[in-house]
Protein backbone atom coordinates (compact mmCIF):
# COMPACT_ATOMS: atom_id res chain seq x y z
CA UNK A 1 0.00 0.00 0.00
CA UNK A 2 1.50 3.26 -1.13
CA UNK A 3 0.13 6.75 1.14
CA UNK A 4 1.15 10.09 -0.49
CA UNK A 5 2.10 13.16 0.93
CA UNK A 6 0.07 15.96 0.85
CA UNK A 7 3.09 18.36 1.34
CA UNK A 8 5.61 17.10 -1.63
CA UNK A 9 4.39 15.90 -4.02
CA UNK A 10 5.91 12.16 -5.32
CA UNK A 11 7.10 11.26 -2.02
CA UNK A 12 5.32 8.50 0.16
CA UNK A 13 5.53 6.21 2.18
CA UNK A 14 4.94 2.52 1.54
CA UNK A 15 2.91 0.10 3.65
CA UNK A 16 4.04 -3.76 4.55
CA UNK A 17 2.93 -6.28 7.21
CA UNK A 18 6.46 -6.18 8.54
CA UNK A 19 7.63 -2.71 7.37
CA UNK A 20 6.75 0.98 6.32
CA UNK A 21 9.21 2.74 4.11
CA UNK A 22 9.47 6.65 2.36
CA UNK A 23 10.14 6.55 -1.22
CA UNK A 24 9.82 8.79 -3.99
CA UNK A 25 8.78 8.41 -7.54
CA UNK A 26 8.84 11.17 -10.60
CA UNK A 27 9.90 10.92 -14.41
CA UNK A 28 13.80 11.53 -15.43
CA UNK A 29 14.41 11.51 -19.39
CA UNK A 30 10.84 10.00 -19.95
CA UNK A 31 11.24 7.02 -17.70
CA UNK A 32 9.27 6.32 -14.12
CA UNK A 33 11.66 5.99 -11.63
CA UNK A 34 10.92 5.19 -7.99
CA UNK A 35 13.50 5.00 -5.21
CA UNK A 36 13.29 3.50 -1.80
CA UNK A 37 14.73 5.86 0.28
CA UNK A 38 14.34 3.81 3.67
CA UNK A 39 12.38 2.54 6.40
CA UNK A 40 10.61 4.98 9.02
CA UNK A 41 13.15 3.25 12.08
CA UNK A 42 16.45 4.94 9.83
CA UNK A 43 14.78 8.15 8.47
CA UNK A 44 12.52 10.42 10.24
CA UNK A 45 9.92 11.90 7.70
CA UNK A 46 11.95 15.42 7.55
CA UNK A 47 14.56 13.60 6.64
CA UNK A 48 13.32 11.58 4.18
CA UNK A 49 11.12 14.78 2.74
CA UNK A 50 14.73 16.01 2.17
CA UNK A 51 15.93 13.18 0.81
CA UNK A 52 12.71 13.36 -1.49
CA UNK A 53 13.63 16.81 -2.50
CA UNK A 54 17.14 16.08 -3.72
CA UNK A 55 16.19 13.07 -5.42
CA UNK A 56 13.23 15.03 -7.34
CA UNK A 57 15.51 17.93 -8.54
CA UNK A 58 17.87 15.48 -9.30
CA UNK A 59 15.23 13.83 -12.01
CA UNK A 60 13.98 17.39 -12.80
CA UNK A 61 17.53 18.01 -14.37
CA UNK A 62 17.67 14.72 -16.20
CA UNK A 63 19.58 12.62 -13.95
CA UNK A 64 18.52 9.10 -13.94
CA UNK A 65 18.71 7.60 -10.27
CA UNK A 66 18.70 4.16 -11.74
CA UNK A 67 21.28 4.87 -14.66
CA UNK A 68 23.42 6.76 -11.83
CA UNK A 69 23.46 3.42 -9.08
CA UNK A 70 24.12 1.27 -11.81
CA UNK A 71 27.16 3.16 -13.40
CA UNK A 72 28.43 3.90 -9.57
CA UNK A 73 28.48 -0.20 -8.89
CA UNK A 74 29.87 -0.35 -12.80
CA UNK A 75 33.09 2.21 -11.64
CA UNK A 76 33.34 0.23 -8.28
CA UNK A 77 33.95 -3.13 -10.30
CA UNK A 78 37.38 -4.28 -9.45
CA UNK A 79 40.25 -6.53 -11.39
CA UNK A 80 39.65 -9.25 -9.28
CA UNK A 81 35.85 -9.04 -10.61
CA UNK A 82 36.79 -8.77 -14.18
CA UNK A 83 39.11 -11.80 -14.14
CA UNK A 84 36.59 -13.89 -12.54
CA UNK A 85 33.78 -12.63 -15.18
CA UNK A 86 36.49 -12.97 -17.82
CA UNK A 87 37.44 -17.01 -17.20
CA UNK A 88 32.98 -17.81 -16.77
CA UNK A 89 32.44 -16.28 -19.99
CA UNK A 90 35.45 -17.47 -22.32
CA UNK A 91 36.16 -21.40 -22.62
CA UNK A 92 40.14 -21.56 -21.93
CA UNK A 93 42.18 -23.73 -21.62
CA UNK A 94 43.66 -24.80 -18.20
CA UNK A 95 47.24 -23.30 -19.05
CA UNK A 96 45.14 -19.84 -19.86
CA UNK A 97 43.45 -20.49 -16.33
CA UNK A 98 46.87 -20.72 -14.54
CA UNK A 99 48.64 -17.65 -16.24
CA UNK A 100 45.77 -15.49 -15.60
CA UNK A 101 45.75 -16.28 -11.80
CA UNK A 102 49.60 -16.66 -11.86
CA UNK A 103 49.87 -12.95 -13.14
CA UNK A 104 47.28 -11.87 -11.23
CA UNK A 105 48.85 -13.38 -8.03
CA UNK A 106 52.26 -11.59 -9.08
CA UNK A 107 52.83 -8.86 -11.44
CA UNK A 108 49.06 -7.44 -10.41
CA UNK A 109 48.83 -8.48 -6.85
CA UNK A 110 48.34 -4.78 -5.74
CA UNK A 111 45.99 -4.01 -8.36
CA UNK A 112 43.13 -6.88 -7.91
CA UNK A 113 41.28 -4.98 -5.32
CA UNK A 114 41.71 -1.87 -7.12
CA UNK A 115 38.63 -0.80 -9.04
CA UNK A 116 39.17 -1.01 -13.09
CA UNK A 117 38.55 2.56 -13.46
CA UNK A 118 41.64 3.71 -11.49
CA UNK A 119 44.10 2.00 -13.52
CA UNK A 120 45.62 4.58 -15.51
CA UNK A 121 47.91 4.83 -18.34
CA UNK A 122 50.81 5.91 -16.03
CA UNK A 123 50.16 2.81 -14.00
CA UNK A 124 50.59 0.54 -16.80
CA UNK A 125 53.33 2.04 -17.93
CA UNK A 126 55.53 2.40 -14.50
CA UNK A 127 54.56 -1.24 -13.84
CA UNK A 128 55.64 -2.76 -17.32
CA UNK A 129 59.07 -1.09 -16.81
CA UNK A 130 59.38 -2.43 -13.39
CA UNK A 131 58.43 -5.93 -14.24
CA UNK A 132 60.28 -5.76 -17.81
CA UNK A 133 63.51 -5.07 -15.47
CA UNK A 134 63.34 -8.89 -13.86
CA UNK A 135 61.53 -10.90 -16.79
CA UNK A 136 60.76 -8.66 -20.30
CA UNK A 137 59.12 -11.90 -21.64
CA UNK A 138 57.12 -12.32 -18.32
CA UNK A 139 56.16 -8.87 -18.69
CA UNK A 140 55.00 -9.07 -22.06
CA UNK A 141 52.44 -11.76 -21.71
CA UNK A 142 51.41 -10.31 -17.94
CA UNK A 143 50.08 -7.52 -19.78
CA UNK A 144 48.57 -8.52 -22.78
CA UNK A 145 46.58 -10.78 -20.26
CA UNK A 146 45.52 -7.42 -19.02
CA UNK A 147 45.40 -5.76 -21.98
CA UNK A 148 42.49 -8.70 -23.37
CA UNK A 149 40.34 -8.31 -19.80
CA UNK A 150 40.36 -4.65 -19.89
CA UNK A 151 39.29 -5.24 -23.21
CA UNK A 152 36.02 -7.31 -22.17
CA UNK A 153 35.50 -5.19 -19.67
CA UNK A 154 35.29 -2.10 -22.06
CA UNK A 155 32.30 -4.31 -23.60
CA UNK A 156 31.09 -6.09 -20.71
CA UNK A 157 31.17 -2.78 -18.09
CA UNK A 158 30.31 0.07 -20.43
CA UNK A 159 31.03 3.19 -19.94
CA UNK A 160 33.50 2.72 -16.58
CA UNK A 161 36.38 2.82 -19.02
CA UNK A 162 36.34 4.23 -22.58
CA UNK A 163 40.23 3.20 -23.30
CA UNK A 164 42.60 0.25 -22.55
CA UNK A 165 45.09 1.52 -20.25
CA UNK A 166 47.87 -1.27 -21.77
CA UNK A 167 47.44 0.74 -24.84
CA UNK A 168 49.80 3.16 -23.75
CA UNK A 169 52.39 0.39 -24.63
CA UNK A 170 51.79 0.65 -27.86
CA UNK A 171 51.54 3.48 -28.50
CA UNK A 172 55.19 4.51 -26.93
CA UNK A 173 56.33 1.10 -28.75
CA UNK A 174 58.03 0.08 -25.35
CA UNK A 175 56.82 -3.73 -25.45
CA UNK A 176 59.69 -5.62 -24.72
CA UNK A 177 61.32 -7.51 -28.36
CA UNK A 178 61.50 -11.30 -27.37
CA UNK A 179 63.26 -13.08 -29.90
CA UNK A 180 61.91 -16.02 -30.72
CA UNK A 181 63.55 -19.54 -29.26
CA UNK A 182 65.35 -21.95 -31.60
CA UNK A 183 66.61 -24.78 -28.98
CA UNK A 184 66.94 -27.97 -30.59
CA UNK A 185 68.85 -31.12 -30.69
CA UNK A 186 70.68 -30.62 -33.29
CA UNK A 187 70.49 -33.18 -36.24
CA UNK A 188 74.06 -34.39 -35.96
CA UNK A 189 73.25 -35.32 -32.57
CA UNK A 190 69.67 -37.09 -32.88
CA UNK A 191 70.68 -40.81 -32.99
CA UNK A 192 72.76 -40.29 -30.21
CA UNK A 193 69.94 -38.37 -28.30
CA UNK A 194 67.78 -41.28 -29.14
CA UNK A 195 70.44 -43.92 -27.28
CA UNK A 196 70.44 -42.05 -24.60
CA UNK A 197 66.48 -42.41 -24.27
CA UNK A 198 66.82 -46.21 -24.95
CA UNK A 199 69.79 -46.21 -22.07
CA UNK A 200 67.53 -44.14 -19.25
CA UNK A 201 64.67 -46.36 -20.21
CA UNK A 202 66.45 -49.54 -18.99
CA UNK A 203 67.10 -48.35 -16.28
CA UNK A 204 65.32 -50.45 -13.79
CA UNK A 205 65.36 -47.86 -10.77
CA UNK A 206 63.48 -45.04 -12.86
CA UNK A 207 59.88 -46.91 -11.95
CA UNK A 208 56.59 -46.36 -13.91
CA UNK A 209 56.84 -42.53 -14.12
CA UNK A 210 60.24 -42.21 -15.60
CA UNK A 211 60.12 -45.24 -18.06
CA UNK A 212 56.89 -43.53 -19.21
CA UNK A 213 58.87 -40.27 -19.34
CA UNK A 214 61.14 -41.73 -21.87
CA UNK A 215 58.43 -42.69 -23.94
CA UNK A 216 57.16 -39.56 -24.08
CA UNK A 217 60.33 -38.22 -25.18
CA UNK A 218 60.90 -40.53 -27.68
CA UNK A 219 57.25 -40.34 -29.13
CA UNK A 220 57.57 -36.37 -29.09
CA UNK A 221 60.71 -37.34 -31.40
CA UNK A 222 58.67 -39.31 -33.40
CA UNK A 223 55.33 -37.19 -34.13
CA UNK A 224 56.08 -33.27 -32.97
CA UNK A 225 53.47 -33.41 -30.47
CA UNK A 226 53.36 -30.64 -27.98
CA UNK A 227 54.30 -32.10 -24.37
CA UNK A 228 50.77 -31.21 -22.99
CA UNK A 229 49.18 -33.69 -25.92
CA UNK A 230 51.47 -36.69 -24.93
CA UNK A 231 51.27 -36.38 -21.40
CA UNK A 232 47.42 -36.70 -21.36
CA UNK A 233 46.81 -39.22 -24.40
CA UNK A 234 45.40 -41.86 -23.28
CA UNK A 235 44.56 -45.24 -24.79
CA UNK A 236 40.94 -44.75 -25.94
CA UNK A 237 42.54 -42.22 -28.35
CA UNK A 238 44.97 -44.70 -30.08
CA UNK A 239 44.39 -47.25 -32.94
CA UNK A 240 47.05 -49.52 -32.96
CA UNK A 241 45.66 -51.59 -35.75
CA UNK A 242 45.31 -48.51 -37.93
CA UNK A 243 48.60 -46.75 -36.79
CA UNK A 244 46.86 -43.69 -36.17
CA UNK A 245 46.46 -41.18 -32.93
CA UNK A 246 43.61 -38.48 -32.07
CA UNK A 247 44.33 -35.24 -30.79
CA UNK A 248 40.95 -34.16 -28.77
CA UNK A 249 40.49 -30.50 -27.76
CA UNK A 250 44.30 -29.64 -28.37
CA UNK A 251 45.66 -25.85 -28.63
CA UNK A 252 44.61 -24.83 -31.93
CA UNK A 253 41.09 -26.17 -31.08
CA UNK A 254 41.52 -28.58 -34.20
CA UNK A 255 40.21 -31.91 -33.22
CA UNK A 256 42.53 -34.16 -35.56
CA UNK A 257 43.33 -37.67 -36.47
CA UNK A 258 47.70 -38.79 -37.06
CA UNK A 259 49.34 -41.04 -38.83
CA UNK A 260 51.92 -43.00 -36.61
CA UNK A 261 54.92 -44.60 -37.98
CA UNK A 262 55.68 -48.20 -37.41
CA UNK A 263 58.16 -46.70 -34.80
CA UNK A 264 55.96 -44.89 -33.23
CA UNK A 265 53.15 -47.83 -33.27
CA UNK A 266 55.63 -50.15 -32.10
CA UNK A 267 56.40 -47.81 -28.88
CA UNK A 268 53.02 -47.35 -28.06
CA UNK A 269 52.50 -51.39 -28.53
CA UNK A 270 55.19 -51.97 -26.02
CA UNK A 271 53.92 -49.83 -23.52
CA UNK A 272 52.84 -51.13 -20.15
CA UNK A 273 49.35 -50.59 -19.01
CA UNK A 274 48.30 -50.20 -15.50
CA UNK A 275 45.05 -50.99 -14.11
CA UNK A 276 42.12 -48.48 -14.37
CA UNK A 277 44.45 -45.84 -15.42
CA UNK A 278 43.28 -44.59 -18.86
CA UNK A 279 46.77 -42.57 -19.85
CA UNK A 280 49.02 -44.08 -22.31
CA UNK A 281 52.19 -42.35 -20.21
CA UNK A 282 51.48 -43.00 -17.12
CA UNK A 283 52.87 -42.35 -13.56
CA UNK A 284 52.18 -44.26 -10.17
CA UNK A 285 52.26 -41.47 -8.27
CA UNK A 286 50.74 -38.61 -9.80
CA UNK A 287 47.40 -37.70 -8.37
CA UNK A 288 46.23 -37.02 -12.37
CA UNK A 289 46.92 -40.62 -13.35
CA UNK A 290 49.71 -39.30 -16.14
CA UNK A 291 53.34 -38.07 -16.36
CA UNK A 292 54.82 -34.89 -15.24
CA UNK A 293 56.41 -31.98 -17.21
CA UNK A 294 59.46 -34.13 -18.36
CA UNK A 295 62.15 -32.42 -17.41
CA UNK A 296 63.74 -35.12 -15.66
CA UNK A 297 64.51 -36.46 -18.69
CA UNK A 298 65.20 -33.88 -20.74
CA UNK A 299 67.59 -32.20 -18.48
CA UNK A 300 69.19 -35.68 -18.88
CA UNK A 301 69.69 -35.13 -22.33
CA UNK A 302 71.06 -31.75 -22.13
CA UNK A 303 73.59 -32.87 -19.72
CA UNK A 304 74.27 -35.69 -22.14
CA UNK A 305 74.60 -33.78 -25.26
CA UNK A 306 76.09 -30.33 -23.31
CA UNK A 307 73.06 -28.22 -25.13
CA UNK A 308 69.95 -26.58 -22.89
CA UNK A 309 66.89 -28.56 -23.54
CA UNK A 310 63.10 -28.33 -22.55
CA UNK A 311 60.16 -30.58 -23.73
CA UNK A 312 59.14 -28.31 -25.77
CA UNK A 313 62.11 -28.31 -27.74
CA UNK A 314 61.89 -31.24 -28.90
CA UNK A 315 59.04 -30.18 -30.92
CA UNK A 316 61.61 -27.65 -33.16
CA UNK A 317 63.72 -30.61 -33.05
CA UNK A 318 60.92 -32.63 -35.04
CA UNK A 319 60.63 -29.43 -37.69
CA UNK A 320 64.17 -29.42 -37.86
CA UNK A 321 64.26 -33.60 -39.11
CA UNK A 322 61.53 -33.29 -40.99
CA UNK A 323 63.21 -30.14 -42.76
CA UNK A 324 66.45 -32.47 -43.17
CA UNK A 325 64.48 -34.96 -44.86
CA UNK A 326 62.75 -32.18 -47.55
CA UNK A 327 58.99 -32.29 -46.08
CA UNK A 328 57.04 -29.76 -47.25
CA UNK A 329 56.99 -26.98 -44.36
CA UNK A 330 52.88 -27.08 -44.67
CA UNK A 331 52.19 -30.87 -44.08
CA UNK A 332 55.09 -30.38 -41.15
CA UNK A 333 52.74 -27.87 -39.79
CA UNK A 334 49.52 -30.33 -40.17
CA UNK A 335 51.40 -33.11 -38.70
CA UNK A 336 52.16 -30.97 -35.92
CA UNK A 337 48.92 -29.59 -35.73
CA UNK A 338 50.19 -26.00 -35.59
CA UNK A 339 47.77 -23.50 -36.64
CA UNK A 340 48.10 -22.12 -40.67
CA UNK A 341 45.94 -19.62 -40.97
CA UNK A 342 48.04 -17.72 -43.28
CA UNK A 343 47.50 -20.05 -46.45
CA UNK A 344 43.78 -19.93 -48.26
CA UNK A 345 44.55 -23.04 -50.15
CA UNK A 346 45.73 -25.19 -46.83
CA UNK A 347 42.97 -23.39 -44.48
CA UNK A 348 40.02 -23.66 -47.26
CA UNK A 349 40.82 -26.73 -49.80
CA UNK A 350 42.82 -29.03 -47.58
CA UNK A 351 41.79 -32.00 -45.22
CA UNK A 352 43.32 -31.22 -41.69
CA UNK A 353 41.40 -33.36 -39.71
CA UNK A 354 42.38 -36.73 -41.44
CA UNK A 355 45.61 -36.75 -42.20
CA UNK A 356 46.17 -40.42 -43.47
CA UNK A 357 47.51 -39.18 -46.42
CA UNK A 358 50.81 -37.68 -44.87
CA UNK A 359 51.98 -41.42 -43.48
CA UNK A 360 54.29 -41.46 -46.49
CA UNK A 361 55.91 -38.44 -44.37
CA UNK A 362 56.01 -39.03 -40.95
CA UNK A 363 57.38 -43.11 -41.70
CA UNK A 364 59.98 -40.90 -43.19
CA UNK A 365 60.54 -39.23 -40.07
CA UNK A 366 60.40 -42.48 -38.17
CA UNK A 367 62.90 -44.26 -40.00
CA UNK A 368 65.11 -42.01 -40.07
CA UNK A 369 65.21 -41.58 -36.30
CA UNK A 370 65.76 -45.48 -36.39
CA UNK A 371 68.66 -45.00 -38.74
CA UNK A 372 70.45 -42.71 -37.10
CA UNK A 373 70.69 -44.53 -33.73
CA UNK A 374 71.92 -47.69 -35.22
CA UNK A 375 74.80 -45.41 -36.82
CA UNK A 376 75.55 -44.14 -33.79
CA UNK A 377 75.42 -47.47 -32.00
CA UNK A 378 77.53 -48.83 -34.68
CA UNK A 379 79.92 -45.56 -34.00
CA UNK A 380 80.62 -46.55 -30.79
CA UNK A 381 80.87 -49.98 -31.31
CA UNK A 382 83.70 -49.26 -33.55
CA UNK A 383 85.25 -46.53 -31.50
CA UNK A 384 85.26 -49.32 -28.68
CA UNK A 385 86.67 -51.90 -30.51
CA UNK A 386 89.79 -49.30 -31.72
CA UNK A 387 90.26 -49.07 -28.24
CA UNK A 388 91.02 -52.49 -27.24
CA UNK A 389 92.92 -53.14 -29.67
CA UNK A 390 95.21 -50.00 -29.59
Amino acid sequence: MFVWDDELKGFGVRLTPGAKSYFVQSRANGKTRRMTIGRSDKFTADEARKNAREQLRDMGNGIDPVQEKAAAKAAAITLDEVVESYIKDRTLKQNSIRDIHKHMKGVFGDWTKKPIADISRDDCLMLFRKRSKESPAQANQAFRILRALLNYAIEVYRPVIIENPVQILSGAKVWNNIKPKNRKISIADVGQAWCKLEAIKADPTLGIAGHSMADAVKFCLLTGCRWGEVQKLKWDNVDLENKSWFIEDPKNKNDVTLPLSTQAADLLENRFRVENNPHVFCSEKSKTGHIGPGRYITDQLATDLDIELSPHDLRRTFRAIAAELDVELWRTKLLMNHKISNDVTIQAYTEKQDLEYLRPSIQAIGSWLELKAKEYKSKIVDINSKRQMG
